[in-house]
């Protein structure tokens, strides 16, 4: 078997452009689906992809540790985050062809499943771009909570740390406190809450916010400092009682390790479509085993990331729970097909070949690509530049 071409279907999502990766091969009527999506580098992925495509072509897609060195290593120059998207997004379609030539779903491929379903969590909104970055008052806060709730979930992630300077007074502090408290009354104590502090904060403004809500029993709070600060990271986790998470903007287990090594936090969030792919995901899992983290796999993408992530999360011993965001569009399941069902918040597992999905191409060249919403445009009130 050998990969003949490697195509890329771009379908606009408003704040991402899903980059969905087929790889074909000269098995008639064999293929696999990736997926390589990175909001606002669309185009720089779809290059990347374009780069690779000389590097794998006419090589055994089974062969996939082979094939990852080679489009890691004979790049020459070390890959940032587009390169390993890029490179993650080939790796999963030829897992899609090697569970689909031998008939078995891709976690079987793995050592199969470790646990019978996987629990999840979502945003406000099911992930509604507005309803999860636009929500800092109370009364909205708590009516998409209690909405998520509904919906049969039982943890969820708020974005509510405010844009933040270096340092900021007590009026901030007891603002996102207050939401925090008034979210634990109404949601109760038997839904997990996660805050997402998307690295907008200094060490000691993230310990003076966490310190603020140890009260509400955050189930974690993650990427508290910016991601390339792991020292920093260590003083958060040193300095409270909640649980830290980080990892949604590493790329493989070279941005893993010293995190690791620091024992900086006790989630690891590895995006299986920007990481390197899988088999990456799976290395850095192992990883972070040994110092006792759980796996919490960041992913804000695709159907086909949700599918991806679904065979990953079942066979890996030290997953914690599952991010999803599956109501960002409501078109969403008209263009990736697939039997995903969830129950009582946890997805359950899928017994088709492969990752058990199908694109319906025309549908999805109905939402071609656009520019993606620029939403990370943040500033401080005095006109500088902000963490987003």
């Amino acid at each position: 078997m050998r990969i003949t071409d490697i195509k890329t279907l771009v379908v606009n999502a408003q704040l991402r452009n899903w980059v969905f990766v087929r790889v074909e091969t000269d098995v008639p009527g064999l293929y696999g689906w990736g997926e390589g999506t990175l909001e606002w580098k669309t185009r720089a992925v779809v290059g990347c992809l374009d780069d690779f495509k000389p590097l794998v072509l006419n090589h055994d897609p089974t062969r996939i540790e082979f094939l990852w060195q080679i489009m890691y290593r004979h790049s020459f120059w070390r890959l940032g985050m587009i390169g390993t998207t890029a490179m993650s997004a080939i790796e999963q379609a030829c897992w899609d062809i090697w569970g689909k030539s031998l008939g078995v779903p891709v976690y079987e491929l793995l050592g199969g499943r470790v646990r019978d379903k996987v629990r999840m969590y979502t945003h406000l909104g099911m992930g509604e771009m507005q309803a999860v970055y636009e929500t800092s008052s109370a009364e909205p806060l708590i009516e998409r909570a209690q909405a998520v709730r509904s919906k049969g979930y039982r943890a969820m992630k708020v974005v509510t740390v405010p844009i933040s300077e270096p340092l900021m007074g007590l009026p901030a502090v007891r603002h996102f406190a207050r939401l925090i408290g008034k979210l634990r009354e109404a949601i109760g104590d038997e839904v997990d809450i996660m805050i997402d502090f998307h690295g907008r904060t200094t060490t000691g403004q993230a310990i003076e916010y966490i310190r603020a809500v140890e009260e509400f029993h955050p189930f974690f709070c993650e990427e508290p400092v910016p991601p390339e600060q792991p020292d920093a990271l260590l003083e958060v986790r040193r300095s409270v009682r909640t649980p830290i998470a980080t990892g949604e903007r590493l790329a493989t287990r070279w941005d893993f390790r010293r995190v690791c090594e620091l024992q900086a936090c006790h989630v690891l969030q590895p995006d299986i479509c920007h990481c390197g792919g899988l088999l990456e995901a799976r290395k850095i899992a192992s990883m972070g085993e040994m110092y006792l983290m759980g796996i919490a796999p960041h992913n804000p993408n695709g159907p086909v990331a949700n599918v991806v992530a679904l065979h990953f999360d079942l066979a890996t011993p030290n997953f914690l729970i599952q991010e999803d965001m599956a109501g960002d569009v409501p078109w969403r399941f008209d263009v990736v097909q697939t039997k995903l069902r969830s129950e009582n918040g946890y997805w359950l597992p899928l017994d088709e070949p492969g990752w058990g999905i199908e694109i319906n191409e025309a549908e999805a060249r109905k939402h071609p690509f656009e520019q993606e919403i620029l939403a990370q445009r943040a500033y401080h009130a005095d006109g500088s530049v902000a963490e987003w």
